[in-house]
């Protein structure tokens, strides 16, 4: 996250910065439901649906939010959230972590029409 902010001209300063920042990063579980239908009805006469056979999968979705505040006025100003689904492989999660914070600060800072 440091890079992605000194990219946006911020340094990092021990105490009495103008902004603060909280990251927060949440994991949950989430299901997918497939269906499969075989022997779907057709021909001469109306035919039902046949067999279905439905699997479920559980995965992890990892997500991260970070809030960029006005230190003085203690007011978020920014908030940005990066989500993906999350691997059994740690370096893959960290390289997916850093994507998902490029992306969120190119959304940075604020475009000021917009308010």
């Amino acid at each position: 996250m440091n890079g992605s902010l000194a990219a946006k001209g911020l340094t990092e300063v021990p105490t009495g910065g103008d902004l603060s920042i909280v990251a927060i990063e949440v994991t949950h579980n989430e299901q997918t439901l497939d269906t499969f239908y075989n022997n779907f009805g057709g021909g001469r006469r109306f035919g039902g649906f046949g067999d279905a056979t439905t699997t479920t999968e559980t995965y992890r979705v990892g997500t991260l939010v970070v809030d960029l505040s006005d230190a003085a006025a203690k007011k978020i100003v920014w908030r940005g959230s990066a989500s993906d689904t999350l691997s059994d492989k740690s370096e893959k999660n960290i390289d997916n972590l850093d994507k998902g914070v490029v992306k969120m600060f190119k959304k940075f800072p604020p475009d000021a029409s917009k308010k």
